[in-house]
């Protein structure tokens, strides 16, 4: 087979992939680093969900967000933008005005996208600066099955489901034997950490619970032809993740499936960021994006979990508000890590 028949196959799959309109689900949790549930090896939580997610699709193994804050990461995700670029750098700060968000492009492709839960950051009306067709900020099953059976389901639907959970307060303990807890090896192992890691731990089960409801829901009202992504805005709130540029805080679980496209449990070592989730939808969806965001799409991976995509990562922080004010900057590759410190005599503090 000469190099021209076989460019002509590649391109013919590619678009008979892509072609047909899928539906999308992004379910998002808060606070949650990667190596806390069990498809990226933790033992003693309960995950059910998340691991039938990542057996039915592709697991990625070093996924990172732009920002180990809420309110960038998720800007950063919803822009395809950098914190710099779309405005939100601090926590609790906002995109500028005229910066397109996903949800635009996607209804400019005839989506329908709704929010259920936290998806954005702020105030209600912050959160409809990113153009949602409809934005609830309940996400229990009731609410969402309430409006996805009065939806016109002949529209494409992008479903943003964004649970609260692992973010503090963490619940009390259920079911967990803070005793018997393996802790990570740069915790202080005393009875108060084991038990408010039971607690932690008690919180993520109750993410994978509302991402189970979401699954039922999603097969029972939405297009079979679904792609769904499982992510966190950046790791937990433990020594060394949120507000932190190190593996804790910005590398985070990425798990996508896609029935008739990705295989089954399959892994990829793909470099991805959180700015990179735009432009992949807005290609599944059959769109083009402005060549000067920051994202780059990932589909390709999706088919090819050997592919490359990124050579490096690159993280901020700045403060959250008035706390946590200790600016840095980190770039990252599969083999070095380098994180800078741009005011290295200022107090180093988080909320923890």
């Amino acid at each position: 087979m000469n190099y021209r028949v076989l460019l002509f196959l590649i391109l013919f799959l590619f678009g008979s992939l892509f072609s047909e309109q899928p539906d999308f689900v992004i379910f998002t949790d808060d606070d949650l680093s990667q190596f806390d549930i069990t498809p990226y090896g933790a033992e003693d939580v309960r995950t059910p969900n998340f691991q039938k997610l990542a057996d039915e699709g592709l697991r990625f193994n070093q996924a990172f967000i732009a920002s180990p804050a809420c309110a960038p990461s998720r800007a950063a995700m919803l822009t395809g933008l950098m914190p710099a670029r779309n405005g939100a750098m601090a926590n609790h700060t906002y995109k500028h005005e005229g910066i397109e968000s996903l949800p635009n492009r996607l209804t400019a492709l005839g989506y329908e996208v709704a929010a259920f839960g936290k998806v954005s950051h702020g105030r209600a009306s912050e959160t409809d600066r990113h153009g949602f067709s409809y934005h609830n900020r309940d996400m229990d099953k009731e609410t969402i099955e309430a409006w996805l059976k009065q939806r016109d389901a002949s529209k494409p639907l992008c479903l943003f489901v964004g649970s609260r959970s692992p973010h503090v307060p963490w619940p009390a303990n259920d079911g967990y034997r803070a005793d018997d807890l393996r802790l990570p090896p740069n915790h202080i192992d005393t009875p108060m950490t084991r038990e408010f890691r039971a607690r932690y731990y008690t919180d993520v089960e109750i993410s994978d619970t509302e991402y189970g409801y979401t699954r039922e829901l999603a097969a029972k009202y939405m297009n079979k032809n679904l792609l769904t992504i499982m992510s966190s805005d950046h790791g937990s709130q433990w020594p060394f993740g949120k507000w932190n540029l190190y593996d804790a805080g910005i590398q985070v679980p990425f798990l996508v499936s896609w029935p008739g496209h990705i295989k089954a449990g399959t892994q990829t070592d793909a470099m991805v960021s959180w700015i990179d989730i735009l432009p992949t939808l807005i290609e599944l969806a059959g769109g083009k994006t402005d060549p000067d965001i920051d994202g780059r799409s990932f589909a390709k991976v999706l088919i090819n979990p050997e592919a490359s995509h990124r050579d490096r990562i690159f993280t901020i922080h700045d403060n959250d508000g008035r706390a946590n004010v200790y600016p840095i900057r980190s770039v990252r590759t599969d083999k070095w890590k380098y994180i800078r410190n741009l005011e290295p005599t200022w107090i180093h503090s988080t909320h923890s």
